[in-house]
């Protein structure tokens, strides 16, 4: 998918492969984008970094220690490996800060919490202090700057931006779908959204952390730190890598398949544009949506009595069901409309999401992974496997627990 924003004067791609592709000049009417990477020729990066071929020094160099491609590849390994102890350090410093929190707030409120009925504001801040002003910092020092490199930044007109939010509604719709569904399934029917039954306490709280704050860290974190950190090594698989870490992040499998196919969205248009603004401003709207709007909506209806009603209208009481259909008429109108219009823009997003999926455009990376090598050069090491076990774990236990 091409942004409409294009360089003025277009430049040599950097990369080995020459420049970028034309495209039909009826179809797209401006220059075509090149690649964001500013630094210019590729000699630019020192020869010893650039990914050479492995059949080359494969031959040229039989011994594995002294193959330069091999110790390339341990090289990427452990800059992977780094950011996934990163991470796994940051879910440690959050639990252990949450955990000393709500003891700090039970020993000087009297035990307030301790049957769950602490209100939803000072479980946002017990939740959100240790994981943004301590454990995120620490996480984004540890990863270090050697693999960051500097890119140019394109802005994003509003036609592109509101078809880019359209499309991440099926998205959402989609993977929340799959969560619940999979979530009930694997805990017979038990288990609970956390995180849905504390957006239900409606209240300017939820403006704060949920649609303001969350969004401004979060993007910062999984984005703009991860995707700048992982770049240089391809940019599919730093967007993969972005929105695999911020699905398991969550630790909620309710959230875990919308998070990752939003994180994966919110990726690629961060990789296009290098501005941290239009991803934030999708996340906040997707967030106000499902953590403000959603839940207002449904507390206009008493759904707590439609049970009651609905039980003594299939035993012949239908005055009862009138009743309650007449107390709860205006919340039941604006949920009508609500759902119409979310379900007609969900059906619009569905089909952008078609038309426009093969559009998408990704370019060289200045040390692209090759095939063959990528999963196990990103995923296969200490650090991101520790990552990936820990966060599955406190999932399984979320979900049974």
């Amino acid at each position: 998918m091409t942004f409409p924003q294009q360089p003025q004067q277009p430049q040599c791609p950097q990369y080995p492969q020459g420049p970028a592709p034309q495209y039909p000049q009826s179809q797209f009417p401006q220059q075509p984008q090149y690649p964001q990477y500013p630094q210019g020729p590729a000699q630019q990066y020192p020869q010893s970094q650039f990914p050479p071929q492995p059949l080359q020094y494969s031959q040229q160099f039989p011994q594995p220690n002294r193959n330069p491609f091999f110790e390339w590849l341990q090289r990427a390994k452990r800059d992977f490996s780094r950011i996934g102890a990163s991470l796994c350090l940051m879910v440690i410093i959050w639990y252990a800060g949450v955990f000393l929190l709500k003891g700090v707030v039970r020993a000087v409120a009297g035990g307030v919490g301790a049957g769950g009925d602490m209100p939803n504001w000072m479980t946002f801040l017990i939740s959100d202090v240790p994981l943004y002003l301590i454990a995120m910092p620490v996480a984004v020092a540890l990863m270090g700057k050697s693999t960051v490199i500097e890119t140019r930044k394109f802005n994003m007109k509003p036609g592109m931006f509101f078809k880019l939010l359209l499309m991440c509604l099926p998205m959402m719709w989609v993977g929340s779908m799959v969560g619940s569904m999979l979530s009930l399934a694997l805990s017979d029917g038990e288990a609970t959204n956390r995180v849905a039954d504390l957006a239900m306490q409606t209240n300017i709280w939820n403006v704060v952390f949920l649609v303001i704050l969350g969004p401004i860290f979060e993007e910062w974190m999984f984005r703009k730190q991860l995707i700048d950190h992982t770049r240089k090594y391809g940019e599919k698989t730093a967007i993969l890598l972005s929105g695999l870490a911020f699905g398991l992040f969550h630790m909620n499998l309710f959230q875990f398949f919308y998070a990752f196919l939003l994180g994966v969205m919110f990726g690629y248009i961060y990789m296009r544009t290098s501005k941290l603004r239009y991803s934030t401003a999708m996340h906040m709207i997707i967030n106000f949506n499902g953590g403000v709007l959603a839940p207002w909506i449904l507390t206009r209806v008493d759904l707590d009595q439609l049970d009651k009603v609905s039980q003594a209208a299939e035993n012949g009481n239908v005055a009862a069901m009138e009743q309650w259909a007449s107390q709860n008429a205006t919340g039941l109108a604006i949920m009508l409309v609500y759902f119409l219009l979310y379900g007609a823009v969900i059906l619009a997003g569905f089909v952008l999401l078609i038309r426009n999926f093969r559009k998408a455009e990704f370019y060289i990376a200045p040390e692209e992974l090759p095939r063959g090598v990528r999963a196990k050069t990103v995923y296969g090491n200490v650090g991101m496997v520790t990552f990936i076990v820990l966060t599955v774990l406190l999932t399984a236990i979320s979900l049974f627990l």
